[in-house]
């Protein structure tokens, strides 16, 4: 396979409520900053454009047709789109730069979860015969994991707690884009009321509003751009099934199966970016990934500093990637999930060049 690397990556603060903003209003400055990253002028000047959206979102039919006019209307590009966090639409571009159909390609995604309420709307990503019906929201589901690991013994309140604490230090730290951010400790978090038992509010990732953008691009082509960059070294994602009842919650199996399609383990892990959108979720998947302590995770805080759907998978990988670039790391592995309780995983792993 064809090394793939990443030149230029940004994002947008992470909004609760984004307000007029529409997504070219979004899109366009991220755009412009990886254009500038990357040292070309626009959109035509790469082979392949993908986006990752999600109509549901905002309520409106083709809002991702719109968000294509942040890119301009000519001359023609050649563009594809995924209703999918953006993470996916990098792993299509990667396969148009192995099949030799792309040597550059810009990838975007966004998302305005503001308008609409986000946990019921993620309930139409389930069965649609027996589970879409009763409209269980993700929150609830999430819910009945973290009980399932409490009362198995696996974890404690205290240690969904340390995880939250070590997120909002973190991106106070280091995340100028987070929405949640503080000096508090987990003593502090045990305190709040229960929200969805056993989860409290802070065990749950917060609504976002924002967008993302990445070129990747040939090594050759990185070397003819003179742009320093981090290399794809493995990408896999794998699925379970939608039926919950038939998976053990405790487990994520699909991550385990990327994790070693995609060689995690051929070599020490420096830094590491989770989409674990919910507190307990990060514990199964540092194992499933088979991470120790001497890997540091989610040093921007993770989703549950911000969570900007359908673009905070392909920043999981653009974070992990500017490290490597400014020369804080030499290893990374970045996750992004979609479905209900980790149903989706998608792995990759990052090297220096």
């Amino acid at each position: 396979m064809r090394d793939v690397a990443i030149v230029a990556f940004a994002q947008s603060n992470c909004q609760r409520d984004a307000g007029a903003q529409n997504e070219v209003e979004l899109i366009m400055p991220v755009l412009s900053e990886v254009f500038k990253q990357a040292g070309i002028s626009s959109a035509q000047d790469v082979d392949f454009t993908c986006s990752g959206s999600c109509d549901y979102q905002q309520g409106a039919a083709f809002a991702f047709v719109a968000g294509v006019d942040a890119l301009g209307a000519v001359p023609p590009i050649k563009e594809s789109h995924v209703e999918m966090d953006a993470a996916w639409a990098l792993y299509e571009a990667w396969l148009k730069i192995q099949m030799g159909q792309a040597e550059s390609a810009l990838l975007y995604g966004f998302g305005k979860s503001s308008p609409g309420e986000l946990p019921i709307v993620l309930s139409q990503q389930l069965d649609p015969y027996y589970l879409a019906p009763l409209w269980v929201d993700s929150i609830a589901f999430a819910a009945m994991q973290a009980r399932t690991m409490l009362d198995s013994g696996e974890i404690t309140e205290t240690d969904m707690a340390e995880v939250v604490a070590r997120s909002r230090n973190n991106a106070l730290a280091n995340n100028p884009y987070a929405q949640l951010k503080g000096d508090q400790t987990a003593a502090d978090l045990l305190k709040e009321a229960t929200y969805v038992s056993p989860l409290r509010r802070h065990d749950c990732c917060p609504i976002s509003d924002g967008a993302c953008a990445m070129i990747i691009c040939t090594i050759e082509k990185a070397k003819e751009w003179g742009k320093p960059y981090a290399v794809i070294k493995g990408i896999d994602h794998r699925i379970e099934t939608h039926h919950i009842g038939s998976r053990d919650l405790s487990r994520s199996v699909s991550t385990e199966i990327a994790a070693k399609a995609a060689g995690v383990a051929n070599g020490p892990v420096d830094v590491a970016e989770l989409y674990a959108p919910f507190s307990h979720q990060e514990i199964i998947l540092k194992k499933a990934l088979g991470l120790d302590d001497n890997t540091v995770i989610n040093p921007s805080g993770g989703v549950l500093a911000g969570n900007v759907m359908m673009a905070s998978g392909l920043s999981r990988i653009g974070e992990v990637a500017m490290r490597i670039i400014r020369g804080e790391a030499k290893r990374g592995v970045a996750h992004a999930t979609s479905g209900p309780c980790l149903q989706q995983n998608l792995i990759t792993v990052l090297e220096a060049k």
